[in-house]
């Protein structure tokens, strides 16, 4: 099958329909384009995400399975509750975007490099800006020491990526997000790809096109409350 090539300047153009994205490597649907904001919303809204690493072109992924968390289902372990009790540290929502996407590109150990390129960085700091991308961020002693980032459309957040410094620190960042938007009517949290860490904490794989089905409602509907009202 044939991958569709974006054009760099329509930003409006459609993506292909999921069923045309590859089996290997999963969820390869279409690569090129540019990352401006109308092209990335128009991608999420259809549970497509950009990925891909420095040097390569702009690859848009929709894998199948998908990973969700429905936020009534987060699991908090023993531990994990002990160290919320704690409250070690002061939680804060858009207070310090740049600093935790710059933190969440630095390289780690245990990974040979970074997906979060500069153009990916200018990108979700475009959206940040509009008050689409928003961070939760985890401080101890006015330092920050873990967060994540992601972005929000209606009922939905599509997390991106997080970061710790402190143990646990993410991990609380995230429990805290969940019952955040919890209040705040969010009925749905994107995870994109599987990992144990996410199932650990409840997340758990549906059908793409039963998540592109939750996506074409939940994207449609306005959260309640204040949110992401600093």
């Amino acid at each position: 099958m044939q991958l569709t090539v974006l054009d760099a300047l329509n930003p409006n153009q459609a993506f292909p329909a999921l069923d045309k994205a590859l089996g290997e490597p999963n969820g390869l649907i279409a690569v090129g384009g540019c990352l401006s904001s109308q092209r990335i919303l128009n991608a999420y809204r259809h549970g497509i995400f950009p990925w891909f690493n420095p040097g390569e072109p702009i690859l848009w992924w929709c894998p199948d399975p998908r990973l969700v968390l429905f936020p009534d289902k987060l699991k908090v372990s023993r531990s994990l509750q002990k160290t919320l009790r704690k409250q070690l540290f002061q939680i804060r929502y858009d207070c310090a975007f740049e600093q935790v996407i710059a933190a969440c590109a630095a390289p780690r150990s245990d990974q040979g490099g970074t997906w979060i390129t500069e153009d990916m960085k200018q990108a979700y700091l475009r959206l940040h800006r509009q008050g689409i991308a928003h961070s939760v961020e985890a401080w101890q002693d006015q330092q920050l020491v873990g967060g994540l980032y992601g972005i929000g459309i209606g009922q939905v957040f599509f997390g991106e990526s997080m970061f710790h410094h402190k143990t646990d620190a993410s991990k609380v960042v995230f429990a805290h997000l969940v019952g955040q938007l919890s209040v705040w009517g969010y009925q749905l949290i994107d995870c994109q790809v599987s990992s144990e860490h996410l199932f650990s904490l409840g997340a758990e794989e549906i059908p793409r096109k039963v998540f592109a089905g939750l996506l074409n409602r939940l994207c449609e509907l306005r959260p309640g409350g204040h949110a992401w009202q600093r």
